[in-house]
C-alpha cells in the first residue's frame, strides 16, 4: 500500500466516524420523554405511547445511515466529492429528524384512534399539508444525496467490475425514494385538503424498489 493510499484510508475512516457519530446523535433526538422523568403511572404510559413513532423514525434514519455504510464499501477512496456529499447527508439528517418524527407520530395517532403519540400528532389540515411537504423534501434531500454518492462510486470504479455494478444498482435503488418523495411533496402542494392523505399513501410506491432493481439488472447488467 502506497503512502497516498494509506493517508486516504485514514481520511476515509475519520469521515466515517464523524458520519456515524452524527447519525447516532440524530437518533438520540428521538428519545421519548426528553428531560422529564415520569413520576406516575399515567405519565409513564403517556410517554410510552410515543414509542411506536420513535421506533419507525429510528428505522428510517438507520436505513439512510446504512446506505452510507454500503456506499463506503464501494468507495474506499477519500475524495472531495464524497466528503462534501457525506457532510450534506449529515446536515439533512439533523434538519429533517423532527419532520420525520412528526409524520410517524401523526400516523400512529390516526391509526390508533388517538391513543398513540398525541404530543406529535398534527391536528390542523393546513399543518398536515406542510408536514407532508417537509417529509417529501426530507426524502428528496437524503435519498437524493445517497443517489449522488453511489453515482460518484460508479465513476470511481472501472466499468465491468463488481463494484461498478453494485454502485449502479444502489444508484437506481436510492433514485426510487427520491422520486417518491418528489411525487408526494408535489401532491401535498396541489391536492384539495380532503385528499391530503394521498400524499402519505404514495410512499407505498417504495415497494417498487425491488422490481426497479430487477429491471435494471436485466437491462444493463449482463452476466
Amino acid at each position: 500500500m502506497s503512502l497516498v493510499e494509506h493517508r486516504e484510508g485514514i481520511e476515509a475512516g475519520r469521515l466515517d466516524m464523524f458520519v456515524d457519530g452524527a447519525f447516532a446523535f440524530t437518533l438520540t433526538l428521538l428519545a421519548i420523554g426528553g428531560e422529564t422523568i415520569p413520576n406516575t403511572a399515567e405519565k409513564l404510559l403517556h410517554i410510552l405511547a410515543g414509542v411506536p413513532a420513535a421506533a419507525m423514525c429510528f428505522a428510517q434514519i438507520a436505513w439512510m445511515w446504512h446506505g452510507h455504510v454500503q456506499w463506503r464499501h464501494l468507495c474506499t477512496r477519500s475524495t472531495r466529492t464524497g466528503l462534501l456529499l457525506s457532510l450534506l447527508l449529515v446536515f439533512f439528517a439533523l434538519i429533517f429528524v423532527y419532520p420525520l418524527h412528526m409524520v410517524f407520530g401523526s400516523a400512529c395517532y390516526s391509526l390508533s384512534g388517538g391513543v398513540l403519540s398525541s404530543d406529535l400528532a398534527v391536528q390542523m389540515s393546513s399543518d398536515a399539508r406542510t408536514m407532508f411537504v417537509c417529509y417529501g423534501l426530507a426524502y428528496i434531500a437524503m435519498a437524493g444525496t445517497l443517489t449522488l454518492l453511489f453515482r460518484h462510486a460508479m465513476r470511481l470504479n472501472p466499468t465491468g467490475t463488481e463494484e461498478h455494478r453494485q454502485a449502479g444498482i444502489r444508484t437506481v435503488m436510492w433514485a426510487v425514494p427520491t422520486a417518491v418523495g418528489l411525487l408526494s411533496a408535489l401532491t401535498a402542494l396541489v391536492v384539495p385538503t380532503g385528499l391530503l392523505a394521498l400524499a402519505g399513501f404514495e410512499y407505498a410506491l417504495l415497494g417498487l424498489i425491488g422490481p426497479v432493481i430487477a429491471w435494471y439488472k436485466r437491462r444493463y447488467i449482463t452476466e
